[in-house]
Order: C-alpha cells, then structure tokens, then sequence
C-alpha cells in the first residue's frame, strides 16, 4: 500500500495547485450569496444607499442630527464631516446660526470616518430627527407627552423648532431619554429608518436617486459576474488537473503492476488468475483513478466551502443554524443507513467481476472443445449465471444511489422551508432583512452540499478501498525470484556450459519432492535430451534453468555460476527457450522471428527461419515475412506456430538452446530436416531438449531418462537399450523391435 502512496507524491505540486484553485473557487462561491444579499437589500430595499451615515447632507440636518445626538458623541459625527460651501471645502469656525440658513452650506463624509462606530450612532439620531418630524400616529404621541410638560407659550412651536432654542442643560435630559427609548429597537429597523431619511436628504440635495439605485444594482452585477467567472476558470481547470492526475497516476500504476506481474514467477502467478490480474489491472485501475478524481474536485472541497459557509453564517443569523445542524444529523443517519446496507455489496462486486472475466476467459480459449462436446448451453449458462450475479448486485448498488439523491434533494427543499418559516417571523420582528435571508439559505444549501459530497465519497470508497487493497496486493506481493544485490561474472572457461549438482525441487506447499538428486553436466557443442513418461518432472527440470523456479537443495549452474548469483536478464540473455506450448505475439512473422533480437537483419530473420524450416510456407504467403500474426498465433497451424517459435529461439544467438517438447507437432520428415540444420547452426552451442518421442533423441550425444523425478538412466541411445529398464519400455511402446535393432 505504501508503494501506491510513493507513486502519488509524484503530482504533489499539482495536487497543492489544484488545492489553492479549490481555495479560490470556495472564496468565489462564498462571496455569490453576499452580493445577492447587497443587490436585495441595498439595491431594492435601501435604493443603492449603503451606509446609514449619509455621504452629503445639508447643514440645517446636519444641525437638526447634532441637537438629538448626546454630548459624547457629538464629537465622532463633527470629526466625521467636513464643511463645503458650493462644493468647496471651507473652514468650520462660525456657528450653526449661520450656515443653517443657507443651502450652499453642506457637511460631506470623510474618506477617513470610522463607520463601524458612526453609523450606529448617527443611524439613531437620524431616527430621532425623522420621528420627531414624522406625522405618524407614534411620532405624534411622543411630541404630545413632551408637550405637556412644556410651559404653556412654547407648547405651539413645531417640536424641532423647540429642541434647538432649548439651553443644552434642558435639552440634554429629553436627548438621553431619547436614546434611552430608541436603544430597544432593533438595528436593522434602526439603519431602514435612517437609509430612507438619506434618500430623502440626496433627493433635496439634488442627487439622482434612481440613478443612485441603478448605478449600485449594476456595479454589484458585474462584480458578480466578475466572481462567477473567476469560480468558472477554478473549476475548469480543477477539473482539467484532476482529470490529468488521475490519468497520470492510473498509468503509473498499469505500469507498475504490469512490470511487477512481469517480474512473478509461476510461485507468484499461482496466487492470482490470469483473469483476476486483468481485472486489477483494468477495473481495478479504473476505479482508483474515479476515486482520485472525485476526491480533487469533491473530497477537498467540501471541508473548505463547509467551513468557509458556516463562518459566513454566523455574521447573518446565527439564531437560525440550530436549522443546519438539524440538517446535517439527518443527511448523516440516511448516509449511515444506506452504508450500512450497501457496505457488503461492495465486497463481493469485485470478485465477481473477476468471476465474470475468468469465465468468459475460459469460454473464449476453450470455444474448439465446447463446440466439439457441443456444450455450448452448459457453458452459455455458466456465464449467464455469473452475470445475473454481477447484475443484480450492481442494480441494488445502484438502486440504493438511485433512491439517496432524491431523498437527499427532499432533505434539502425541507431545509430551505424550515429557514423560510423561521426566518419569515424574523425578517417581519424586524431582526432580520430578506437579503440576509436568502443569503442564508444559500449558505445552508451550501453546508449540506458539502455534507452530501463526502456522503456520495463514503459510498463510492468502500468499492474504491477494495480496488486499493487488490492493486496493493499485486505490488506487495514478494519475490521468490529475485536478483542478487552483488551479481557476480560468468566465467568464460566454462561459458555455455550447465551443471546441475545435487539438484531437487517440490513446488510450493507441497509435500514432496517433484525432483530428486539431479546431476549431469551439458557442455558446448553437446546436445542432452531429456526423456521419460508423463509427469516424471522433465519440463521442470528445464524450467529450473531460466530461474522460473529456484532449486530446493543443490546447486544448478551456468557458465561455471550458481543461477543465483546471476541477474535474471544476464542469465536469459543466454538462452533460447522453446516453450512446450509454442506461443505468438501478435504482430508479424518478422516481429515474431526478432521479438529476442530486435537488433536482428533481415538476414538473420530469414536464415533463422530457413533453419526451423519455416521459409517454405512464409514464402507461400503473399506478403511473406510481413504477414500478420493475430493473438496468440490462430491464423497458423500448430506445426507452423511451433517452427516459427524454434526459429526466434535461433535468431536470437544464444549459448544454451532449451527446447522443451517443442518438436511434437512435427511430422517425422520436417522433424528430421530441422534437427539435421540445426544440429549444423548451433554446433557451438549447448543443447537441452526435452522430448516424448524416441525419434528425436536418438542422436543425442548424452540421454537422461527420468522417472518419479529421478534419473535412472544416463548415456546413449545404444547404452540405454542394453542397461536401462524404462528407456527401453519407452523405445518398445513407439518402435518395433526390428526398428530398434536397425537403429
């Protein structure tokens, strides 16, 4: 597992690029819901007027503001302001007496004024002016309850009037009464009233309000479109990293698993099918590479935009989120339940994707024999019975998925009805504006989101997990055959040469011995046939040379080196290896002929060929070296596909030639041409054939004969027609005593 790990730090830059784009789409998107909230509230509601503090306003207000204001914070609204005579910045030295009556005379805003502090300050004195001037029914109960306690010659002065003839020593205990009263009510209702006495105040300066509204409506439109443009650029290219990490590292991983199997010797490949393999290294694959892609884009995300919602939640109601908790603990119990019943599935699809695959496997390659037997229908059930397996449990998977959106999508719309409902009471309280509460319910559909992109990751990572652990398990899987750290030189006195010494072998977890006490050398220029009945343990003798399994006890070496001590690619290097079961690539004749030595002339491609005894039938075909080889040899006979694997075996030079049965699909006639060339080619090389047929050993300069996994027989073919018993039971089962005497 930690060897997939070690092959994703590769893309560690490009993983933390796609985080910082991620970080920049979460800023984008959580921006979205703010300036829908300022186009609703401030663009509709408040006609384009931000602040409470107003950005002009003349100085007969600016006198009315500073009245109703208490003493302590007189002093932050007159820092706050300038004044302007015609629009010029004039000096502030004379008294209200003289500027109030002038309209040429206005306070302008301070680029440098503290709102935070200002605005809810002004916001309540301005709310003060308006009610005292208001001729609403609450506005004239307060001016009769202060009347009456006035003398009777000041009870017929407007009230504003009053207040500014008043001696502050007066004044100063209704101001705080005032305050007193409007410190009840809430700030929302506060910055309402004091934004619509700003307009009033712009449209008596002589400011367009409407244009005021429209210019605010259209800055935050395209500061929105801005956004949404930057989010759309993230998001594409978060997509376009995550797909190419994904693809990048899914190759990797084909590679590494490929080169991995490539290194397993049969101990290895007996704890994997072929089929099994494929599958990891196909599906398996290909979910991981779902997986990485769904976690760049899905599984990063959602903490960030989570977080970054829930902090923009609290600054727009945080009375409201025990609604998104209520969410969250129902989405997660629906995921939990839903695991719970999928969680199994997952860990059996795998296996019988891999069932499915062996199966058909097993049909596709064995389709002579069924149509032979004609079972046909026993097969065709066979596979349908696997895959109504498969089916069915990738339809409850799917139907469990089928059935989470919907309810996850009635979870949602509840949601955005339950913060409606709760939110409706307080936008009408007065503690809340309908901007806010949109924006809220984007915020909260945003939380859930988040809870439903790592809800949908926690049911596609159990199927992905179990791709992970299958693909782990080809890459942790040991080797019996490895190099060693220091390899050591062949020694050219004895290149060429093979001696086994003492050599035994048993397969893995198996109880006894396949090959006992094996010894006899083979040198350059001799040719040794192995001989002996089935399962005596012939082609595993051979199979020991090219280290495709180690020995058990005893010392097998080549050019003078125990094997071991060889790299695998050095010892091969020096070999030609016919397979008993000759087996094409597809490609061409040519490739085919050259596929041990790419380096191979045409001369040489066509001299090899001419030595196995196959340019007569290449000859024949119309684009002769360049016809087309389909997979695994079918468009050839069994004796051609056997002669073309004989003259790769050739063409690649080799010091040992091991030829293992690899002359049964001959007729005698070709089979006696072919040894008699290439008894001529490879007279300096060192021979090793093992053969059923007694014809084809016959000429061998030494003949082992085994039995049980033990040699009983060691010499010429005369020599073991005198002295050994099983030779000559083998020679008598395939010639007639005439014949051998001829012989």
């Amino acid at each position: 597992m930690s060897q997939l790990g070690k092959l994703l730090k590769h893309y560690a830059g490009w993983l933390a690029l796609i985080l910082v784009l991620l970080v920049v789409q979460a800023f984008c998107d959580l921006a979205l819901p703010d300036y829908t909230s300022n186009i609703v509230n401030v663009g509709i509601q408040q006609g384009g007027v931000e602040s409470a503090a107003p950005e002009e306003i003349r100085a007969s207000e600016f006198q009315k503001i500073i009245t109703l204001t208490s003493k302590e914070n007189q002093e932050l609204i007159k820092e706050s302001y300038y004044l302007t005579e015609d629009g010029k910045e004039i000096s502030w030295d004379q008294s209200f007496e003289q500027i109030t009556s002038d309209d040429r005379y206005h306070f302008v805003l301070k680029g440098s004024a503290d709102l935070e502090r200002l605005e809810p300050v002004i916001g309540r004195s301005i709310m003060a002016v308006s009610m005292i001037d208001s001729d609403s029914e609450q506005a004239k109960a307060m001016q009769s309850a202060m009347r009456e306690k006035l003398p009777e010659e000041m009870k017929n002065i407007p009230m504003m009037d009053l207040f500014l003839q008043l001696p502050e020593e007066q004044l100063a205990p209704i101001v705080s009464q005032i305050d007193e009263q409007l410190r009840e009510v809430p700030d929302s209702i506060v910055s309402q009233s004091a934004i619509s006495y700003v307009k009033n105040e712009y449209s008596a300066i002589g400011r367009d309000v409407e244009q005021i509204q429209k210019n605010y409506i259209w800055m935050t439109g395209l500061k929105m479109l801005g956004v949404a443009l930057v989010a759309m650029v993230c998001t594409i290219a978060v997509t376009f990293l995550a797909s190419r990490i994904a693809a990048g590292y899914s190759r990797d991983l084909r590679s590494g698993a490929f080169k991995k199997v490539l290194s397993f010797s049969s101990k290895e490949m007996d704890h994997f099918s072929t089929a099994s393999l494929i599958t990891r290294c196909t599906n398996d694959i290909q979910q991981i590479q779902m997986l990485l892609v769904m976690m760049c884009r899905m599984v990063f995300y959602a903490p960030i935009i989570g977080i970054g919602a829930l902090i923009k939640l609290s600054s727009k109601g945080s009375s409201m989120t025990w609604v998104i908790g209520l969410a969250v603990v129902v989405i997660m119990s629906i995921v939990l339940m839903l695991f719970t019943f999928v969680m199994p599935k997952f860990k059996v699809l795998q296996k019988m994707v891999d069932k499915v695959n062996l199966i058909a496997r097993e049909i596709l390659t064995g389709l002579p024999v069924i149509r032979a037997f004609s079972t046909q229908k026993h097969e065709e059930k066979r596979f349908d019975d696997a895959n109504r397996d498969l089916t069915k449990t990738n339809l409850f998977v799917n139907r469990v998925m089928t059935c989470m959106m919907p309810t996850m999508m009635f979870v949602m719309n509840g949601v955005s009805v339950l913060i409606i409902w709760v939110g409706a009471g307080k936008v009408d309280a007065g503690v809340m504006q309908v901007g806010d509460l949109m924006a809220f319910i984007q915020y909260a559909m945003q939380i859930i989101m988040a809870f439903l992109m790592i809800s949908m990751m926690s049911i596609m990572l159990p199927r992905a997990w179990v791709s992970v652990r299958r693909l782990g398990e080809i890459y942790s899987e040991p080797l019996s055959i490895h190099d060693p750290e220091t390899p050591q030189q062949p020694m050219e006195e004895k290149k060429g040469w093979v001696e086994f010494k003492n050599v035994s072998f048993r397969y893995p977890n198996a109880e006894e011995d396949v090959l006992s006490n094996i010894t006899f050398t083979a040198k350059p220029g001799e040719t040794v046939a192995l001989i002996g009945s089935t399962g005596s343990g012939k082609s595993t003798l051979l199979n020991l040379i090219p280290r495709f399994f180690d020995v058990t006890e005893g010392e097998l070496l080549v050019d003078g080196v125990d094997v071991r001590e060889l790299s695998q690619h050095e010892l091969r290097a020096k070999l030609g290896y016919v397979p008993q079961k000759a087996v094409l690539f597809s490609g061409t004749i040519r490739s085919n002929i050259s596929y041990g030595n790419e380096q191979a002339t045409d001369e040489e491609v066509v001299k090899a060929a001419e030595i196995a005894q196959s340019a007569e039938f290449i000859d024949e075909k119309p684009e002769g070296y360049d016809s087309a080889i389909s997979q695994g040899g079918g468009n050839v006979s069994g004796g051609q596909k056997q002669r073309l694997s004989i003259a790769r075996a050739i063409a690649t030079k080799p010091e040992i030639y091991l030829f293992d049965d690899s002359f049964s699909a001959l007729d005698f006639k070709t089979d006696v041409t072919l040894r008699k060339a290439l008894r001529t080619a490879t007279k300096d090389s060192t021979i090793l054939i093992v053969a059923q047929r007694i014809s084809t050993v016959i000429n061998a300069d030494q003949i082992l004969v085994l039995d049980e996994g033990r040699i009983v027989g060691k010499g010429t073919h005369k020599e073991l027609l005198k002295n050994c018993e099983v030779y000559q039971q083998i020679a008598l089962s395939q010639l007639s005593k005439e014949e051998l005497d001829h012989e």
